[in-house]
């Protein structure tokens, strides 16, 4: 079942790191079109790089789109981060050869799963700030400009991130959890109580036993009193 589980979670990770890898040369980030009265005369359209216009006879004119620094950095960070989960991930499978003992295949996993987080999270973040400057600019009733609206990049963008994060909280604790029970840190072993048994004269000198000695009496086996121990000044008057 872990097996599975590791071959599932590898395939989510691989895919949402598709998923975002593939945004960044998609054309449609953000889309507006102008209507004539029988066709569309011009279609407006941005990605991460440029901005363009494409009239109806398919001819596109462009322009570099220089304001999107941030979004491009979490981007490639994303893609980059991705590309090296993917590498720990083949590392850390136990039927590699390469990594390690157990131990340290379980820590590389989770590094690894801790990559496809901090992608899911790079790539989330880059796509919701360029969708929140086209819905702030959408619904700004004094923005004059050309509206656009959301383009099919940033759904797929936010569907890979969905998949890097989910797999990599997945490649986190799962591993923990089959190199916990393989490998216990702590072992506990429960040993039963011995039983033994007291007999009645060991009892009574148990709880006697210290009086008695105090008190210089004399008992017999069977735990009754026969006589008192003499101490040495009672020797000597007798033998005076």
């Amino acid at each position: 079942p872990l097996f599975h589980k590791i071959l599932t979670t590898k395939f989510l990770t691989i895919s949402g790191w598709i998923l975002i890898s593939s945004t960044l040369p998609t054309d449609y980030w953000k889309v507006s079109s102008v209507d004539g009265t029988v066709i569309t005369t011009a279609t407006f359209w941005s990605n991460l790089w440029k901005t363009c216009v494409t009239d109806s006879t398919g001819v596109s004119n462009c322009k570099d789109f220089p304001s999107m620094l941030v979004c491009r950095g979490l981007m490639i960070s994303a893609v980059c981060l991705g590309f090296f989960g993917a590498i720990l991930a083949l590392v850390g499978m136990k039927c590699t050869k390469i990594g390690g003992s157990e131990t340290t295949k379980a820590r590389i996993t989770c590094l690894c799963g801790l990559h496809f987080i901090l992608s899911g999270i790079c790539s989330m973040t880059a796509c919701s700030l360029y969708a929140h400057r086209i819905t702030s600019e959408f619904f700004d009733p004094l923005f004059v400009k050309q509206k656009f609206e959301l383009g099919a990049a940033l759904f797929i963008g936010w569907a890979g991130s969905v998949l890097s994060i989910l797999g990599g909280f997945i490649f986190c604790f799962s591993m923990t959890e089959g190199f916990s029970i393989s490998n216990p840190l702590f072992s506990w072993h429960f040993v039963p109580a011995h039983q033994t048994y007291i007999l009645p004269e060991q009892m009574f000198w148990r709880e006697h036993g210290k009086e008695a000695e105090a008190r210089n009496y004399i008992f017999n086996s069977s735990g009754q009193q026969v006589g008192e121990k003499q101490t040495n000044e009672q020797t000597k008057n007798k033998t005076l």
